[in-house]
């Protein structure tokens, strides 16, 4: 079982890595046996959310320094495993979002730890019918898009009734897909998590999951309740090792 740890000013954190996402655990492997994380920040803390970093621009970044689209040149596919969710602790790709990144790629190097909240069970209900509806619009996006053509010439013909039936049957096919698939809805291990342990749901299926945090949970406390800028940079650099254990 692959682990890495993360040294920080305020401790360490150890994080096992997911033989699901062999992709991500093999990436992440490779850079940390190479130093790369070496004198990085944490550039991005959001209180009762995550903690950001793996930006090589931000070695030694001036204050006030604009951070977060630096990498190592490449991306990882994305490998979004059902199961692997945002709960306390979960450590997850970055990425650019779905407009200029429709396959959901994750960014080369950096990389968020969750934190947070704990939730009801009626705002994990009201998240769910959230989920889903941002499941549907997906899909429908989608479904659009592989019809842009057609779409473009009754636009151009002026044919309402024609979009208005295309529209139509768009979303009678969205809604099926994501009736189907179970797309948007949580599993009951997913609701039992974000009841007990907290986490981020909202983010569960659109970016990768590649691991947890095994000790030092409240290392990822401490960081995530540093005093930041406008930007969410901490007003302390926040550093970090990251070692192959």
């Amino acid at each position: 079982m692959a682990k890495i740890k993360i040294s920080t000013p305020k401790g360490d954190i150890v994080v096992r890595l997911y033989d699901e996402t062999p992709q991500h655990r093999d990436n992440i492997l490779k850079l940390a046996g190479e130093g790369f994380y070496n004198g990085t920040l944490f550039h991005r803390v959001i209180k009762d959310f995550m903690i950001q970093g793996g930006d090589p621009e931000s070695k030694g970044a001036a204050k006030g320094a604009r951070l977060g689209s630096g990498g190592p040149g490449y991306n990882v596919p994305a490998e979004i495993v059902p199961g692997l969710f945002h709960k306390r602790g979960a450590l997850a790709a970055a990425r650019l979002g779905d407009e200029a990144n429709p396959e959901r790629k994750s960014s080369g190097s950096q990389f968020y730890i969750c934190w947070g909240q704990v939730y009801n069970q009626g705002q994990i209900g009201q998240l769910e019918k959230q989920m889903v509806m941002q499941a549907q619009q997906s899909v429908f996006n989608a479904l659009a898009a592989e019809r842009r053509d057609k779409i473009m010439d009754l636009r151009r013909n002026r044919d309402r009734a024609g979009l208005q039936a295309l529209q139509e049957e768009l979303e009678a096919i969205t809604v099926a897909t994501v009736k189907d698939k179970g797309l948007g809805k949580m599993t009951s291990e997913q609701k039992e998590a974000y009841t007990t342990v907290g986490g981020v749901p909202f983010l569960d299926g659109q970016y990768t999951v590649f691991g947890e945090v095994e000790s030092g949970l409240e290392v990822v406390e401490a960081i995530q309740s540093v005093a930041t800028d406008p930007a969410d940079r901490p007003l302390e650099d926040m550093t970090m090792t990251v070692t192959v254990i």
